[in-house]
């Protein structure tokens, strides 16, 4: 084996950032992370700092390899995963951002989106790029940018301007401005990628009057892309895999093969179904995304995004002050026999899949005398399990084919209650891996192999192991009662700002 023993993967999250150090055997050598501000400028707005993305990225990047002891010349290759739909524009000339990278979650864009459907464009996006017309993906906050920071129009027209996902910018960054790209599966998220001719398209761009010069080249996700400059690690690195983190999780959890799935529990909810080699036009306001490309071998997946799961306990903590940590609340869960009727739909920045209603807000059903803490907590832990089966019930029937399980992954998924739930809510198994950093081993997968570091996937396939396997405990009717009620504070939560 060659001395170039580790991989270097990058996971550019929506609250943090983090590096983690692979080695052939995909076990984790050192993990480091750092968080971010989050900005709320105005309601339903939510923005970062480019700047502070790098910086933070670049600093755990340096504290890993010291935690690890692992020298920069051990470093078979760099894998890039990131939040997707989050949009950056930066000027060419000087590598500044000219406005703060606008998130995935960020709604000011709501209203023209509307106005696009009024249009009646829905469908022909959706045939084009897979996805519903919506403020989540990259396209209307492009536009946003363009025509509301003062100058940019011009400077757009005369390709003075970059934009790029989170991806791209790192990638700028670590080569010192010499390489604008990103893979595929980040592009297929902008809503401006035809997802059947793998190519930027011409009619959206125009229509969100965006240039084309603005626009990164498209790689595949596992090919060698560029070097490090000598900046970034002293050392020259090839950086050779990069996929957005939730189709680096499929990848990392092994759904190689058609037909499986996993869930990622983080900021959001993210379940991807894995649809082989022929995108799978949803019927059911599920995205139709590319999971990856890979020696020229393209795999498409359905999709369906819960926009708040982690962050919904992220808000108990830091909104209410209910809690101080996120593991209180498996412990606050299980101490009530059941959830006494309390229900929270969880629309803190709208509903995601299969809703898709910018406009619907969050709620608390069922409140007595008798609600307690314990009740707001366990209510939060159950809507993540609701939300993640009306995403996956709407999936299985464009798929046309059951769930024999669910592979599991995020930090929440160390919450035994919460897997139970949805095991329970489900009817299905629900399958724990031992590595729960499935995302940055998906790209560190797809980084090593793109350099020789595994000669192929049946290599990587020995190394998934299952930590816990949880099983339905409730009856079928206990659980279609449930869900019934779920359902109607849903009804009730949406819709609630359309007004404003």
């Amino acid at each position: 084996m060659s001395e170039k023993r580790f991989i270097l993967a990058l996971d550019q999250g929506t609250t943090s950032s983090r590096a983690i150090i692979f080695d052939h055997s995909g076990k984790i050598q050192a993990i480091a992370r750092k968080e971010f501000k989050q900005h709320f400028p105005q309601s339903a707005w939510v923005e970062h700092d480019p700047v502070e993305i790098w910086s933070s990225q670049a600093s755990v990047a340096t504290e890993v390899m010291a935690k690890s002891g692992i020298k920069p010349g051990e470093i078979a290759g760099i894998g890039i995963t990131n939040q997707r739909e989050t949009t950056i524009v930066w000027d060419r000339i000087t590598g500044m951002p000219v406005y703060n990278a606008i998130v995935w979650q960020d709604r000011r864009t709501s209203a023209f989106c509307n106005e696009l459907k009024d249009k009646q464009l829905s469908e022909k996006i959706r045939l084009k790029t897979g996805l519903v017309i919506d403020p989540y993906f990259s396209a209307t906050k492009i536009r946003w940018i363009l025509q509301n920071v003062e100058g940019l129009r011009n400077k757009a027209k005369n390709g003075e301007l970059c934009f790029g996902t989170v991806d791209s910018w790192l990638v700028w960054k670590l080569t010192n401005g010499k390489c604008h790209i990103t893979d595929i599966s980040n592009a297929s998220r902008t809503m401006l990628f035809n997802i059947n001719t793998h190519e930027w398209d011409k009619e959206l761009l125009e229509l969100m009057g965006v240039p084309v010069s603005m626009m990164p080249d498209v790689k595949s996700s596992s090919e060698v892309y560029a070097e490090t400059s000598l900046d970034s690690f002293g050392c020259k690195i090839p950086i050779s895999g990069i996929a957005g983190d939730q189709q680096a999780a499929l990848y990392g959890q092994l759904c190689l093969e058609k037909g499986m799935a996993k869930n990622t529990y983080g900021t959001g909810c993210f379940l991807m179904l894995n649809t082989g080699e022929a995108p799978v036009f949803s019927k059911n306001n599920m995205l139709t995304t590319i999971a990856w490309q890979r020696n020229g071998k393209t795999t498409y997946a359905l999709e369906g995004s819960v926009f708040i799961a982690g962050a919904a306990i992220q808000w108990l903590r830091d909104g209410l002050g209910i809690i101080k940590t996120a593991k209180e609340t498996d412990a606050l869960a299980q101490s009530l026999s059941d959830n006494a009727g309390v229900y929270f739909v969880p629309a803190l920045t709208g509903l995601g899949a299969p809703h898709w209603d910018p406009y619907a807000r969050g709620s608390i059903f069922g409140l007595t005398r008798g609600t307690g803490k314990a009740h707001i907590v366990r209510a939060a832990l159950e809507s993540i399990a609701y939300q993640v089966f009306d995403v996956t019930s709407a999936m299985l029937s464009d798929a046309n084919e059951p769930l024999k399980e669910l592979r599991v992954d995020g930090g929440a998924v160390e919450n035994n209650f919460l897997m139970q739930f949805q095991a329970d809510i489900l009817n299905t198994r629900v399958v724990r891996p031992t590595i729960l950093e499935t995302t940055a081993l998906g790209v560190a997968y797809l980084s090593g192999l793109a350099v020789g570091f595994w000669e192929d996937e049946n290599e990587i396939h020995e190394q998934w192991k299952t930590d816990k396997v949880f099983t339905p405990s409730i009856e079928k009717d206990k659980a279609t009662e449930l869900l019934a009620q779920w359902k109607k504070a849903v009804d009730r939560s949406k819709n609630w700002n359309l007004n404003n």
